[in-house]
């Protein structure tokens, strides 16, 4: 991966924008919005996604693979992290002195003059931001706003609105969420993660006590995480909404119901209880909603309207997605790739499929991730009646020896629920045997194992 150089100026006009690697799920959004500004903008991307497709749509000149010839003469170059540092796009930007600014410097010039509302945490960020939209929309806000996924009323993951509000869904994964002019600042949990970028989770723990301190009106931060807690104790001078099950949480979440396809929950704040039904599952998006609730009460809106407007929020896309049903078999899709957003998905998706069997087929993401984590995978995973493990999608690193998705399978208690295999070609085929009229197929992982849904849809049907 390459290390980005924040330390180059933005520049004033971004002109004609190259993006490297257009089709990740936060670059896509701000290609849209540039391009929704008046700029014109190419990019080159490994897959020819339906994201691309979009972007095509709206204008975008994109090409398939990364190869010099595609830079053409842009004003101004867009990478992210990800990339590797031979990539040839990348490198002849450098050797011609085009800038070359990393996505967070890009977003940072969209949200540049507005009053941002930045999410941050290990998990459920993409959600709690698309619940914030939602919400001020239903508010008769019309903010602009870039998240790291489709919001699924919206059908975008990006737009420029009227009002002065910008809601952005701000990575941690390599310290960009500091670059920010963050108004509000929304932590839905510090669960260490990006080990090999931060080194320890002391350091991952501070990085996120930097972001909060940076916000200049207040701060919602969860009141149940242990990482967040520690985090909150880093804070100074700034008005902190803090939100979760204990009772001294400013927003207190109680009487969750999560035992079917919808939640339902109460949230008490002020000395009042208000009750809400969200049309997605699990009590992970629950408390998302009470994060978002914590947000729009800060920020002056009434609070019966605002969790009103948040219920009407209908999920993102990759997050317990339905894809299709064949044979009585349900397949779905999810993002989760951190032991603790699978132990979440797989809980919600269990409380849905009710009487059926769960098979989960996961494709760890990062080796770094796999070696320090096989075993709390294995005993997130283990919830589900069957667990089909494959290989590991690689992404920014360079392969561990020893380190594959056996470590992952190897690490069950049971071994009789865990299949190992390795080859992309042969799952469908496993996953669809095991499976029966009544069960879900999940797919999970945040590499692109989101591929194989069409795969399994046709496994089943043969």
């Amino acid at each position: 991966m390459i290390k980005p150089d924040f330390t180059q100026p933005v520049p004033a006009d971004l002109g004609k924008v190259h993006f490297v690697g257009i089709g990740g799920s936060g670059m896509s959004g701000i290609a849209a919005m540039l391009m929704g500004m008046g700029h014109k903008v190419t990019g080159s991307d490994l897959r020819d996604t339906a994201t691309v497709a979009k972007l095509r749509e709206l204008g975008a000149e994109i090409f398939i693979g990364h190869d010099a010839k595609n830079l053409g003469d842009p004003d101004t170059v867009v990478v992210t992290s990800a990339l590797w540092p031979t990539n040839p796009e990348y490198l002849l930007a450098k050797e011609r002195g085009i800038p070359v600014i990393h996505r967070s410097q890009a977003l940072a010039y969209l949200t540049s003059k507005k009053r941002v509302i930045a999410v941050a945490g290990a998990h459920g960020k993409t959600t709690s931001t698309g619940m914030i939209v939602t919400g001020l929309m239903g508010l008769g806000e019309d903010p602009s706003f870039v998240n790291g996924g489709v919001i699924a009323s919206l059908d975008v993951s990006s737009a420029a609105g009227t009002s002065e509000l910008f809601v952005i869904e701000a990575d941690e994964s390599d310290g960009s969420f500091l670059h920010y002019e963050t108004a509000i600042a929304l932590i839905t949990n510090v669960d260490a993660d990006h080990l090999d970028h931060y080194g320890s989770e002391a350091a991952f723990e501070a990085e996120f006590g930097r972001f909060a301190q940076g916000a200049r009106e207040f701060v919602a931060v969860s009141s149940d995480d242990p990482g967040a807690v520690r985090v909150t104790a880093l804070i100074r001078d700034k008005r902190i909404i803090s939100f979760g099950f204990v009772n001294s949480a400013t927003v207190r979440l109680h009487e969750v119901d999560a035992s079917g396809a919808q939640v339902s929950f109460k949230l008490e704040y002020d000395g009042q209880v208000f009750s809400a039904t969200l049309t997605v599952p699990g009590e992970h998006n629950a408390i998302n909603a009470a994060g978002a609730f914590a947000v729009l009460v800060g920020l002056g809106y009434d609070p019966a309207k605002s969790l009103e407007s948040i219920s009407q929020f209908g999920g993102t896309e990759r997050r317990f997605q339905l894809h299709g049903e064949e044979r009585g078999v349900k397949v779905y899709d999810d993002f989760a790739h951190h032991p603790t957003e699978v132990s979440a998905a797989i809980k919600a998706a269990r409380a849905v499929v009710g009487e059926g069997r769960l098979i989960t087929v996961f494709q760890p993401h990062l080796y770094s991730r796999t070696r320090l984590m096989a075993k709390e995978f294995a005993a997130a995973l283990s919830a589900s009646d069957e667990v089909v493990v494959l290989d590991i999608y690689a992404a920014r690193e360079d392969p561990e020896p020893g380190v594959t998705g056996a470590l992952v399978s190897e690490a069950f208690a049971n071994q009789a629920q865990v299949h190992y295999v390795p080859e992309w070609a042969d799952v469908p085929a496993v996953a669809a045997k095991l499976a029966g009229p009544g069960d879900f197929i999940m797919t999970m992982g945040c590499g692109d194992i989101y591929r194989m849904v069409p795969e399994l849809l046709h496994a089943l049907q043969k």
